[in-house]
């Protein structure tokens, strides 16, 4: 099933405890916190207090959005054992992570394969304390590409390695579900959002309805459970997200499948 879900870091400049409040208002399911300013890489207290803060308003910890990057991060100051202390205390079921800081046409096959070595240390650190790692799947990273990302965890080769899926803002939507397909059975969680092709202009997430139904019916195919979070709004507004969130749940609950 597939349920409806936000992005701490859409609300950067908020504290935690009025993203709870504003994701129980919009009657949302669970929260992936970001592990730059809502719940830091280390600390722990930090990530209790914000684990309580969501259980006791009825949600889940659907993720930690680490900022965790393969290949670089280790060696300048952020280990993963920090990252992964942090998502025990938080709760989370599993650790977003980067695939490197370079795309896949600019990564040659050394940094490629120190990527693959990390992922494949820090998969396995993660699994033995029953968390999984998901990659994050985005552009300047291995994961640009549904090609890339697959070809990436198959070098990897760990069952403990998933992905995230969103769609790129360069891709037409018929590309953008083939993807999806290709990937379903790897990716744990969807970001959501509806931009301006080729562009940072955020729109109404209901302007994206042919895409996002698309999406949304692509993904509740094999009848998993994961979340679709929405992240970043217009204006990074409150009452944006609110409507988003009515958006994104309307589209769930009409759907089969899919559940709110």
């Amino acid at each position: 099933m597939i349920h409806p879900g936000l992005v701490s870091i859409t609300f950067r400049a908020l504290p935690p405890a009025q993203i709870v409040a504003l994701v129980r208002q919009a009657g949302l399911h669970g929260i992936e916190w970001g592990g730059d300013i809502h719940v830091p890489h280390g600390n722990v207290a930090r990530a209790r207090e914000v684990r309580e803060l969501t259980i006791e308003a009825g949600l889940s910890v659907a993720a930690y959005g680490s900022y965790y990057r393969a290949g670089q991060s280790e060696s300048n100051g952020l280990p993963f054992g920090q990252v992964l202390e942090s998502a025990l205390e938080l709760g989370a079921p599993t650790i977003r992570v980067w695939a490197g800081t370079a795309g896949s046409a600019a990564s040659g096959p050394e940094m490629r394969a120190s990527v693959v070595a990390d992922l494949r240390r820090i998969a396995a650190a993660a699994g033995s304390s029953g968390v999984t790692v998901s990659l994050e799947f985005h552009n300047g990273t291995l994961t640009d590409t549904a090609d890339s990302a697959a070809r990436l965890l198959d070098e990897v080769g760990h069952a403990n390695l998933f992905t995230y899926w969103q769609p790129p803002l360069d891709r037409d939507t018929a590309g953008c579900a083939e993807d999806l397909r290709r990937l379903l059975p790897r990716v744990t969680h969807l970001h959501v959002y509806h931009w301006k092709p080729s562009s940072t202009v955020r729109l109404p997430l209901g302007e994206g309805a042919a895409r996002w139904r698309d999406f949304l019916g692509v993904a509740a195919r094999d009848a998993r459970d994961r979340h679709a979070m929405l992240e970043f709004v217009e204006g990074d507004a409150p009452e944006n997200f609110l409507r988003d969130a009515a958006t994104l749940k309307k589209w769930l609950d009409r759907q089969p499948g899919l559940a709110a």
